[in-house]
């Protein structure tokens, strides 16, 4: 370790010199105040020991700007690597977060996909069970064919259900509830076809126009529509063989017209029977049977 000698008086007052230790100074700039305070001109330092003094603070001061250096470089470099470590903190958080929505994602997209599955699935069903019906309604027709052409029934499709309209007149004398020999061989004539449908269930449904009725019988359209409706329904069991489990009677009235009431024409169409095939709850997508 490098050493400095100073000059100092003895007790019979002669000079001499003592060494200092290095590690006892604080710093450069202490270290240089006390060696140009000790070298300075007219100290009685020898020339070569003033330059050794000078070689070695010179070394010393670049020492430890060396020493500063590194420690600065050091410094830098740890803060560097706590930049990257934050950032790669960061990263991985930033990658975490994705990766979580990236799976929230993919699990909504599989609910989608299953549910937009079950749509589809739904969506053939209702569309077999419309083309289902729709064979059947052209088969019927076509079935029905002479009596379409001659004005005795008219196949519709309302509402989803196939509805068969019977003309009162054809049926029925006015204002009567039983029906007439003429009306059993037409009721006989759609009822042969029917049979083969014979598992479903129907809906019988009597309809009237708007001008009151007059009998003592039937008070009201009401009643005079539901009775007709009830006569073709004991037909259909008693005589046509039909369970009266799968059947109903229902009357109407004037209230479920089909056309205009101010015409002769428009009463007459109003002035009708219904037998609608109720649909199967099996052939309606989304319903179940307990």
């Amino acid at each position: 370790m490098p050493h400095i000698y100073a000059q100092k008086s003895n007790d019979v007052g002669t000079l001499g010199y003592q060494r200092i230790p290095m590690k006892y100074l604080l710093n450069s700039s202490a270290l240089a105040l006390v060696l140009i305070t000790l070298l300075a001109p007219g100290c009685g330092v020898k020339k070569e020991m003033h330059q050794k003094v000078l070689d070695e603070l010179t070394a010393t001061q670049l020492k430890l700007d060396e020493t500063r250096g590194e420690r600065d470089k050091l410094l830098a470099g740890r803060d560097a690597l706590q930049a990257d470590k934050d950032m790669l903190g960061a990263s991985l958080d930033d990658k975490s977060r994705a990766e979580a929505e990236a799976s929230a994602r993919a699990a909504e997209l599989a609910a989608e996909m299953q549910a937009t599955e079950a749509e589809l699935l739904d969506l053939r069903k209702q569309r077999e069970a419309t083309e289902k019906r729709l064979a059947a309604f052209r088969d019927l027709t076509e079935k029905f064919r002479s009596l379409v052409d001659t004005g005795k029934l008219k196949v519709t499709f309302r509402q989803g259900q196939m509805v068969l309209e019977l003309p009162s007149g054809v049926l029925f004398s006015s204002g009567q509830a039983k029906l007439s020999s003429a009306g059993e061989s037409a009721l006989q004539e759609i009822l042969d076809v029917l049979k083969s449908f014979s598992d479903r269930r129907f809906l019988i449904a009597g309809h009237t126009d708007n001008i009151p009725v007059k009998s003592r019988k039937f008070r009201s359209n009401w009643l005079l529509s539901t009775a007709r409706a009830v006569s073709v329904v004991t037909y259909m069991t008693d005589k046509a063989g039909f369970s009266a489990t799968n059947l109903a009677a229902a009357g109407y009235g004037e209230f479920s017209p089909v056309a205009e009431n101010d015409t002769d024409v428009g009463r007459a169409k109003n002035r009708r029977i219904e037998i609608i095939l109720v649909p199967d709850l099996s052939e309606l997508p989304g319903m179940t049977i307990e």
